[in-house]
């Protein structure tokens, strides 16, 4: 799809403002249309004014590392907002706290925690994405999640004020949080305890081994498609047992398919569209449902317009 320019009602910018550009170039499954318009600030100043004076009728939306989304083949109406390595940096404060850019990969800020011998973040370096979806959708692995190492958050929301949010005001849950759709996350503060850089270092290490030989990682995927049911109506059984119990691993649907060694893992084989992955997805949920009466809850984001 080539959407209509936008540019006439837009105001200058210091970063860069593209029109149609490519979103599958930089989402982990490599589908999706076209941003009708891509706005990539230069730094947190140029974003907050972009904000404030940008019509409230045109849509902005923020994508990430677009580890965790999927983006429809029609692609996204009005502005997308992609941060710059501006919003990446990370830095080791006083008293065992970290401060990231939303920008910034987990992993990143897992390794420079170990490096300030900081414990407690570890887990980030098995999460894939950057601190702004962790901090959207509280994500986490192995038992920890984002809200047991988050001090506060550094938003700004749809007019461009900047908001500092302590944890207890986020509303987390498992992979969700109530921060408002429009605040664009900008950086946060963790905090850790202190331990050795080695062990810290060493837990890690564990912790990226455990996913290669659990997880399919090196293919086009988003990692967990769902969210992990309630036990006590699934049975027990986790969101990759239901999946493979009504024999979906590795079964296709155009060229999306459930990967065959973690059967929550939607896999693009290279070929896949959108609707592929997202029809595979309902497909799957609607035999879940079917023969077990579970209602299996994305945790992919699906976002955009269809074809």
């Amino acid at each position: 799809m080539s959407w209509p320019s936008l540019l006439h009602r837009l105001p200058e910018v210091r970063g860069k403002l593209i029109e149609n550009a490519s979103l599958a170039d930089i989402t982990w499954l490599r589908v999706g249309g076209p941003a009708q318009v891509l706005f990539l600030p230069a730094d947190a100043a140029d974003l907050a004014r972009f904000l404030a004076e940008t019509p409230r009728d045109i849509d902005v939306r923020v994508l990430g590392a677009g580890s965790n989304t999927l983006v429809r083949d029609g692609g996204l109406k009005g502005v997308t907002v992609k941060l710059t390595p501006a919003f990446g940096k990370v830095e080791a404060l006083e008293n065992n706290r970290i401060r990231a850019g939303a920008a910034a990969l987990d992993k990143m800020v897992a390794k420079a925690a170990a490096k300030a011998g900081i414990a407690g973040l570890e887990f980030y370096v098995g999460v894939p994405g950057a601190i702004g979806g962790a901090l959207r959708m509280n994500a986490g692995c192995y038992g920890t999640e984002t809200k047991d190492v988050l001090v506060e958050a550094i938003a700004l929301d749809r007019t461009g004020r900047r908001i500092i949010a302590p944890v207890s005001e986020l509303g987390y849950a498992y992979r969700h949080s109530d921060a408002p759709e429009d605040w664009i996350f900008i950086e946060a503060v963790f905090e850790g305890q202190a331990d050795d850089p080695e062990a810290v270092t060493e837990r890690m290490t564990a912790i990226t081994e455990r996913r290669e030989t659990t997880q399919p990682i090196r293919e086009k995927t988003s990692g967990s498609t769902f969210k992990n049911p309630d036990p006590d109506t699934s049975g027990g059984r986790s969101a990759w047992q239901l999946v493979d119990a009504v024999g979906w691993r590795g079964k296709p649907i155009g060229g999306a398919r459930f990967s065959e060694q973690h059967c929550n893992f939607l896999i693009n084989d290279g070929t896949a569209t959108a609707s592929d992955l997202e029809t595979l997805g309902e497909t799957v949920r609607a035999a879940v449902k079917d023969q077990f009466g579970v209602e299996l809850t994305w945790e992919v984001k699906r976002i955009g317009e269809p074809v």
